[in-house]
């Protein structure tokens, strides 16, 4: 029996739905571990033995194996893994989709995930409102140049670059499905949606959607 790598994950997290996306596109099965975010099970010690972070997702191989950060895990999947491809070949395309999934990554989610949301709540006495109000901030901080670049990129086609998804994609798709949750207004920005809208017809993208996993609450 050939053994499956372990994906340490949680539903809800947009980190985990990337890792979740590449695995399904590249037709990769996995194991799939949850962990609770909001239940703080990724700081146990059992969890810290494999990733001393205690951040998810981890990605852990047969051959002992342990993969941390899910945009170093995507790259490391394409490199293995190579269809199909997540990143172009060409040096220059491979920069330019490079930098519109860090648009997303390094912009947003930074200052978005959970336990900056936490620190705000318990540290500051946020409220549901404020904590909304900083969430909406960053996101259309870094979509509106996002957009523009879409509507101005000849490359851009049903997908960020051209036709096929890429971690672009991957990281674009995962932003929006976590917008939902706190009710963000994304109507003006129709070459997002489109993509978004593309994507959904995937079926890589749809299976790692937060609902369909068997933590989904």
């Amino acid at each position: 029996m050939i053994e499956k790598p372990i994906l340490y994950n949680y539903f809800r997290s947009s980190t985990s739905v990337r890792v979740r996306i590449a695995l399904n596109l590249k037709d990769i099965d996995y194991n799939y571990v949850p962990l609770h975010l909001r239940k703080e099970e990724h700081k146990k010690n059992e969890y810290l033995q494999i990733n001393p972070y205690g951040l998810l997702p981890t990605l852990k191989f047969p051959s002992g194996i342990i993969l941390n950060q899910s945009l170093a895990i995507l790259e490391y999947l394409d490199e293995v893994y190579p269809t199909p491809s997540i990143l172009p070949l060409n040096p220059i395309e491979k920069a330019k989709v490079r930098s519109m999934a860090y648009a997303i990554a390094l912009e947003i989610h930074p200052l978005n995930n959970l336990h900056v949301l936490n620190y705000l709540k318990d540290d500051f006495m946020a409220n549901e409102e404020k904590i909304k109000s900083w969430f909406s901030r960053w996101v259309h901080k870094a979509f509106e140049p996002f957009e523009k670049v879409l509507e101005s990129d000849t490359e851009s086609g049903s997908y960020c670059f051209g036709d096929t998804p890429t971690i672009a994609d991957i990281c674009l798709f995962s932003q929006v499905v976590n917008n939902t949750r706190f009710g963000i207004d994304l109507s003006k920005y129709p070459r997002i949606n489109n993509i978004y809208e593309n994507c959904l017809k995937n079926n890589s993208f749809i299976k790692a959607l937060p609902k369909y996993q068997p933590d989904a609450e």
